[in-house]
């Protein structure tokens, strides 16, 4: 006799819905999410889907109801309540824009709670278009399976998110001037600075050497190194969230209480 197979299934649609989702409720789907589930996912009535709303968690649902160009979805029960995500903020400086989406991507992947895209003296292109970098936030948080979405600020001057910086925040801040000098090992300022934390990634060409200096001026900048490589920036946005993540982050496993 076959096993009775994993429930709910692993390998089920997942959507981010922009509305608030409760046990027995009924969702309709139209536009891009329909289309998504009956031209590429093939779905038919009965088959399984996992919602989230980034507000009380995720849900399994099954299709109701199938039509041409939109469906409905009966919500079953409540698969998991809406994750804790760990304090970091990612503030970076845009880059060319695909890699500026794959920064965003990678982020929400990674488990950051905010992303700011800061205006510096070097930063280049056109600006952000929050629209697509939000489609891009969703499509990483529906892939990995976050429940909460990071929220996306709009584009800030550098010296105005700096005038603005909470009292209660680190700001670990990515200097490739100082390995040289065997300082700023992310490491150690980890260590010795723990709670609310964000990171700061300059744009392609670094920060001026102004703009060094008024980082600097700011009592909760942590300068770190991210190794003896200069970095492009993307790269480095990543390796500083990763060691964020893997030394302060959610990275290690919660240990079982001993029996």
């Amino acid at each position: 006799m076959p096993a009775t197979p994993a429930y709910p299934p692993h390998s089920a649609p997942r959507l981010f819905v922009d509305a608030e989702l409760a046990d027995g409720a009924e969702i309709r789907l139209e536009g891009s999410h329909a289309h998504y589930l009956l031209k590429v996912m093939r779905i038919k009535q009965g088959d399984p889907v996992k919602l989230f709303d980034d507000r009380s968690g995720e849900y399994l649902a099954h299709v109701s109801a199938l039509g041409k160009r939109e469906m409905m979805l009966a919500i079953d029960g409540k698969t998991r309540g809406r994750e804790n995500v760990p304090d970091l903020w990612l503030c970076t400086a845009p880059i060319k824009k695909d890699r500026f989406n794959w920064i965003v991507e990678k982020a929400t992947e990674l488990g950051v709670d905010r992303i700011l895209p800061v205006q510096t003296e070097r930063t280049q292109g056109p600006g952000i278009r929050p629209e697509k970098l939000h489609a891009h936030i969703v499509e990483a948080a529906e892939q990995c399976e976050r429940t909460a979405l990071p929220s996306l600020d709009p584009l800030t001057k550098l010296a105005t998110m700096l005038e603005q910086w909470p009292a209660d925040r680190h700001l670990f801040f990515a200097d490739e001037r100082i390995h040289a000098s065997g300082e700023g090992s992310f490491r150690k300022a980890l260590v010795a600075h723990a709670g609310p934390a964000a990171i700061l990634i300059g744009p392609e060409g670094g920060f001026s050497d102004g703009e060094n200096d008024l980082i600097r001026a700011l009592p909760q900048s942590v300068p770190v190194s991210l190794g003896p490589r200069i970095l492009r920036a993307d790269t480095a946005a990543i390796a500083a969230i990763s060691l964020w993540m893997a030394g302060r982050g959610d990275w290690n496993p919660v240990e079982p209480p001993a029996a």
